[in-house]
């Protein structure tokens, strides 16, 4: 039934809200197609141009897709539950499993576009890894693919005096990934902070994650401390916003 506060709100944005509720209702399942602009138009009595910006509406929200030549349909894509504990915890990259266990269950998850290179520290790393402007940094760079969706790009910085010669020089780091491995060297890390924060993204990050237009992405940036509060990795974060569900869960 519509409100006052409803009547008062443009009418794409009724129609997106009754399309959301019918899909929330069931009664337009995963992968479904949603009615067309000509539909829509027929349907509310409005102008093609109206009818575009419903779709877009739910299309930004991540809770449909464009399929070009086919028309708009309900994702399908599960979102991911990042948890934000658990995945950290040094019982799991300690025991030689990937932080990203905690998250993806069954699924299937592909690390491809990596890039592992040698450059000068950018100033806000140098500044958070306590080095000299232009101090070497090894740069890892990572895109990650889940059940054939692009949903992260990862950029980690090390002190490459502190890594060199081991195997996060490499692509493929080895069981336990990056934290393991600083283990090895004797700077397990101990403590973590994170600083999330959401934008708009660039073009190349829209290209790079597949985003539909308007999608927004969410940045994390994690830093990673070992004993006596020494930091040994920045890893900058982009997150497709409508991939993601951030949990954290911790007692009182």
């Amino acid at each position: 039934m519509a409100t006052e506060g409803s009547d008062r709100l443009p009418k794409y944005q009724r129609i997106a809200d009754a399309l959301r509720e019918a899909i929330q209702a069931g009664e337009y399942g995963a992968g479904a197609r949603l009615p067309g602009e000509n539909d829509l138009m027929a349907t509310y009595g409005v102008a093609r141009m109206t009818a575009r910006q419903a779709l877009g509406v739910l299309q930004n929200e991540g809770i449909a897709e464009s399929r070009k030549g086919a028309g708009v349909f309900v994702r399908s894509f599960r979102p991911l539950r990042r948890r934000g504990v658990e995945r950290l915890a040094r019982e799991r990259w300690g025991a030689g499993r990937s932080v990203w266990s905690a998250d993806i269950e069954d699924r299937t998850l592909v690390v491809d576009q990596v890039g592992v290179t040698e450059e000068p520290a950018p100033e806000r790393i140098a500044r958070v890894l306590d080095l000299a402007p232009g101090d070497a940094v090894c740069v890892r760079n990572r895109r990650f693919v889940l059940d054939g969706k692009p949903v992260l790009l990862a950029t980690s910085f090390l002190p490459a005096g502190l890594v060199a010669g081991s195997a996060i020089t490499r692509r493929d780091t080895g069981p336990g990934g990056t934290y393991a491995r600083l283990g090895e060297l004797g700077f397990d890390p101990v403590h973590f902070r994170e600083e999330v924060r959401s934008r708009m993204p660039s073009q190349d990050e829209a290209d790079r994650l597949s985003l539909s237009p308007g999608t927004p992405v969410m940045l994390i940036c994690r830093t990673a401390f070992a004993a006596e509060g020494r930091p040994v990795e920045v890893n900058e974060m982009t997150l497709d916003s409508a991939s993601y569900v951030l949990e954290y869960d911790f007692d009182a």
